[in-house]
């Protein structure tokens, strides 16, 4: 087998790749594609965007559902004086699928409220309230205040009484009714990727079948964080198998033009007539409209091509079997052998394996098939339990470790890894797609061992990716 840097591309083998997939059509483009940018008009509205979804049984809580799902993407943490919050006149979603149809049972509708701010700067803590949806019937299970943002120590003393933003941020941390608890706020964004290099048309820093190597893009970086644990024996999950996915919805305004006719009597020549006249106004109509939704990792930026990802992004899971014919060929396996040829030989056609991984879960051997319904939604066995923290593997079911991705995904899975490599073919004994890979094979800090689980978001006083000067 030819071992090959992935640094350096041959001109003559990028642009046999992007000709390639334009017959197709269009392929995920850089400029709008990352987990945390995946389509055009969504990365125009950061605090509608979401970036990741995680949804895992926690070794520490293993009685529980935990759902993490994260918004604005690229938190820059000295990005004053407008720091980052959640947008007070948006509604976020997490909804959860418990018979298989891909349409949810149970919904967790969060809606915020802006206070005003100190001095020039905006208040990042804001008021909070969190609905549940179910049959029908729409309950207030809880009721919350965001911790503020990590801004730094001068900041955190004045308005807290002390620095440790650890300490701040468990008070952040509200019991639901009927049980568990929820938590929303600034985080240290737990994924990881060489993004870099992954959209430099798959140039990666690494050689193949190396670990490391790679530069993680989002360390330093934050993102907003809604994080839920709710008793799985409340759910009732048909198989013990529930679908996750979360979403954002603004408030659509139409303007409509209304004609009204008006009459009056008017006396002419001494003689009374009726005069009738068209008045005409503008009325305005509100109703809210998804504007983003993930499920699956990487799903809209390297599935979905590029002139369909706002419809995507604006649609229900339920209505995702339109999809499928670019899940069973998909682009990017086409990229990898016109990038690498001869060393992947990714399959590149009749893809039922990658429909199990995102659309219906694994049926062969049974780990969380769902049914026939096409959805790309997290799909999680309940009845799996969560593995030791010391004996997590990142490549998850690819690893031998089936409480990981695509069972559900952990903070820990290395879901570009195991993306790439069963695009290439891993579940269909590929051994050359274990050659693929980032180099980036962990986050930079350290998730936390309790609830809400991502880290410390990192200070803005701190400014890590800033350069201090002699």
């Amino acid at each position: 087998m030819r071992k090959v840097a992935l640094v350096t591309l041959a001109a003559t083998g990028a642009v046999a790749a992007i000709a390639a997939a334009a017959t197709r059509g269009p392929a995920p483009q850089a400029g709008n594609a990352s987990s945390h940018r995946e389509a055009p008009l969504i990365s125009e509205d950061p605090t509608a965007d979401n970036t990741d979804v995680y949804a895992f049984r926690a070794a520490d809580a293993p009685d529980q559902l935990t759902v993490i799902s994260n918004w604005l993407p690229a938190e820059d943490p000295a990005a004053g004086p407008i720091y980052y919050r959640f947008s007070s006149t948006a509604r976020y979603y997490i909804y959860l699928d418990t018979n298989g149809d891909a349409k949810p049972d149970i919904t967790y509708r969060v809606s915020f409220r802006n206070k005003p701010g100190p001095l020039f700067l905006g208040n990042t803590v804001q008021d909070y309230n969190v609905e549940r949806v179910q049959g029908g019937r729409t309950t207030i299970v809880g009721r919350g205040t965001t911790p503020p943002n990590n801004i730094g120590p001068r900041t955190l003393a004045a308005g807290f009484g002390t620095t440790n933003y650890r300490e701040i941020a468990a008070k952040g941390v509200f019991n639901l009714e009927g049980g568990g608890k929820v938590f929303a706020g600034q985080r240290e964004d737990a994924f990881f990727a060489d993004i870099g290099a992954i959209f430099d048309l798959l140039g990666f820093r690494r050689g193949t079948g190396i670990t490391g190597g790679g530069k993680d893009f989002f360390a330093g970086y934050a993102v907003h964080a809604i994080a839920l644990q709710v008793p799985i024996a409340g759910l009732s999950a048909r198989n013990n198998i529930v679908g996750v996915w979360s979403s954002t919805e603004r408030q659509r305004v139409t303007i409509r033009n209304v004609s009204r006719k008006l009459k009056s009597v008017v006396v002419q020549n001494g003689k009374r007539r009726t005069v009738t006249r068209t008045v005409k106004s503008a009325v305005a109509s509100k109703s809210f409209v998804q504007v983003s939704r993930i499920g699956n990792p990487l799903f809209n930026e390297l599935i979905v091509p590029t002139e369909m990802k706002d419809g995507w992004n604006a649609s229900q899971p339920a209505g995702d079997s339109r999809y499928a014919q670019f899940v069973q060929a998909p682009i990017l396996a086409k990229a990898i052998n016109q990038l690498y040829p001869g060393v992947i030989d990714a399959p590149e056609q009749n893809r039922a394996d990658l429909v199990q991984v995102l659309l219906t879960g694994v049926s062969t051997p049974q780990l969380n098939f769902t049914g026939p319904t096409q959805a790309d939604m997290l799909r999680l066995n309940l009845s799996i339990a969560p593995t030791p923290a010391a004996q997590v593997n990142r490549l998850g079911v690819l690893g031998g470790d089936l409480a990981g991705y695509p069972n559900g995904r952990r903070l820990e899975d290395d879901v570009i890894d195991i993306s790439e490599r069963a695009v290439a073919g891993a579940l269909l004994m590929n051994p050359k797609a274990n050659l693929l890979g980032d180099g980036v094979d962990a986050n930079n800090v350290t998730n936390l061992g309790f609830f809400p689980y991502e880290g410390d978001p990192p200070s803005g006083f701190d400014n890590t990716k800033g350069e201090q000067k002699p």
